[in-house]
């Protein structure tokens, strides 16, 4: 199935950036970034740590309104200010449908967002519906880190929206990874969009998706098969008791 795609694209506008000798354009996947065309349905950001897969993730969402440390379009707090100026350098391209939903979904600061739903709820002068009640309804604080995010993915996202995950299999047990990609394709039926950084070959087996690697020779076209992540977990589940004596004896 294909989408309206509310996210054709990205660019990066190399002729405004004040130097590739500062960080993130020293970043061999952002120094060599010209244009970059996003699948309609579900996109995978991939590559080893400090490839800068969360850095490009997060300019992306920031340029398109979220906020850096995460949550819907309406959510606007700071905790601390960490993210890099990327975003001011980035050029979207949209579709021609304006999503209705929306989120920014990240494992490292999900905590902040938590905190800030339930300071607006606790907020006297607040009116209407609790915002908790979109969640599921039940303290995002109350649950264990994989329930709470898995809670918020379940019954925050609506369809037809626009939906960044970071790292989501950093909460999420294997068997939650497999229930997440019934849930991705559910979403992809209402009209939705993913991009996704992940380390996850489980979550980016989600078929006919685009599978982006950054390496330090820039930003690939992979299949899952081909990918770093695939090899080493077929590797080692193939011959592990060959590759531990290896990894041990070293």
């Amino acid at each position: 199935m294909f989408n309206q795609q509310y996210i054709r694209g990205i660019k990066l506008k190399k002729d405004e950036v004040p130097s590739f000798n500062t960080y993130p354009f020293t970043l061999p996947s952002i120094k060599s970034l010209n244009e970059l065309s996003l699948h309609p349905n579900v996109t995978f950001i991939i590559g080893e740590n400090g490839m800068g897969k969360s850095t490009l993730l997060e300019a992306i969402a920031i340029s398109i309104g979220f906020n850096p440390e995460g949550g819907s379009l309406n959510f606007n707090f700071t905790t601390y200010d960490s993210h890099s100026s990327l975003e001011n350098y980035l050029s979207i391209t949209k579709g021609v449908t304006k999503p209705k939903d929306g989120f920014f979904l990240r494992a490292e600061s999900f905590y902040n967002v938590a905190s800030n739903i339930e300071e607006l709820d606790n907020d006297p002068e607040s009116y209407g519906p609790r915002i908790i009640d979109s969640f599921g309804g039940v303290s995002l604080h109350e649950q264990s880190h994989g329930e709470a995010f898995f809670a918020t993915f379940t019954n925050r996202f609506r369809g037809n929206g626009i939906y960044i995950l970071d790292e989501p299999e950093a909460a999420l047990s294997p068997l939650r990874q497999l229930s997440m990609l019934t849930r991705i394709n559910d979403l992809v039926n209402k009209n939705s969009q993913f991009i996704i950084a992940t380390h996850s070959p489980i979550i980016m087996s989600y078929p006919k998706a685009k599978i982006l690697e950054l390496t330090e020779s820039g930003i690939n076209e992979s299949r899952l098969e081909d990918t770093n992540h695939y090899s080493i977990m077929k590797q080692f589940f193939d011959d592990r008791e060959r590759l531990i004596h290896h990894l041990l004896k070293e």
